[in-house]
């Protein structure tokens, strides 16, 4: 186990160190005159030269993605060229507010796509069919428009949440639940949809296996089969698939952040890109990368957990 994690970490510095070169040529080579448009239009060329060259871009690219890189290593981002933040002050802050709303989701979504999922192997017919028409909802209906919706009932017309705004967990948990629940639901529909299918299909496979006709034949009661044999096995499949919607679900909270005008990384990611700044996209770009190394991680340890037979390889 400890060596299949060192592997991973291994392979996972790898991956992170070919994206940030990627994306730092990338970014630099198609940023066009940065230094004009920092200062704008009106900026002479003597005034532009002077802020390349305090930036550093009047260097080679490959020097100028080395001293990133060893800065980097420090703990260092820089800073952001419009707002002379620190990068990864600004970056920090933004994470902690959109994992928040992408693990909330991700927790509603699995609970309740293994409750569907279920539900739907189990009893089939019509329950089958209104949690396949619920679900092909759930796909259709892009999550931008569900939050508008929700906005327009739950917050405008009812009152019931606010409609704009984030409180932070620390500061009131009421405000909290309060900012972050519309967000969640409009994020969670998709992802439900996902893995509902596919834990249906899971257990309907393994309800089929030989081993669960054994169980039965010992008189074990159908919830127990279920719940405690079924679903260990079916749940590896609907693992990756959660991991792929929780992913997903870092894109999709760009456009409801910006709906709900949430101070997250979605819409620190709008402003960054609209703007150019570079620094503050390259610290969103690994900050993303970290995540999803992260959570590709934690399932495969958790898939080992769920079905020993499996091997860490």
């Amino acid at each position: 186990m400890l060596a299949f994690i060192l592997r991973r970490l291994l392979s996972g510095v790898i991956l992170i160190a070919v994206i940030s070169f990627l994306a730092f040529v990338l970014l630099y080579a198609s940023g066009g005159d940065i230094a004009r448009r920092i200062l704008g239009e009106n900026a002479t060329a003597d005034t532009v030269a002077k802020k390349a060259e305090q930036l550093g871009l009047d260097r080679p690219l490959l020097v100028q993605y080395w001293d990133w890189v060893t800065s980097a290593l420090t703990g260092s981002l820089g800073r952001s060229w419009f707002t002379g933040e620190l990068v990864s002050v600004s970056v920090s802050n933004r994470v902690a507010v959109s994992l928040s709303i992408v693990i909330g989701t991700t927790l509603v979504s699995a609970i309740l796509a293994v409750v569907l999922g279920v539900l739907a192997a189990r009893r089939g017919g019509g329950v089958d069919g209104t949690v396949q028409v619920v679900s092909l909802i759930g796909f259709a209906i892009p999550g931008f428009l569900i939050a508008l919706v929700l906005v327009l009932v739950f917050a405008i017309n009812l009152g019931w949440f606010k409609a704009t705004g984030y409180v932070p967990l620390t500061t009131s948990v009421s405000g909290w639940l309060s900012s972050v629940t519309l967000p969640i639901i409009a994020l969670s529909l998709g992802a439900i949809a996902a893995v509902s299918q596919q834990v249906r299909g899971s257990v309907i496979d393994a309800m089929s296996r030989d081993y669960v006709r054994t169980l039965r034949s010992r008189g074990l009661g159908t919830n127990s089969v279920v719940y405690r044999h079924v679903l260990r096995n079916a749940g590896g499949p609907a693992l990756a698939v959660l991991a792929v919607q929780f992913i997903g679900l870092l894109g999709g909270a760009v456009i409801v952040e910006q709906v709900f005008a949430i101070p997250g990384m979605g819409q620190l990611t709008v402003r960054a890109t609209t703007l150019g700044d570079i620094p503050v996209v390259m610290g969103l770009v690994m900050a993303y990368a970290i995540i999803v190394l992260i959570v590709n991680l934690l399932i495969d340890l958790a898939q080992a957990a769920l079905n020993p037979k499996v091997r860490l390889s």
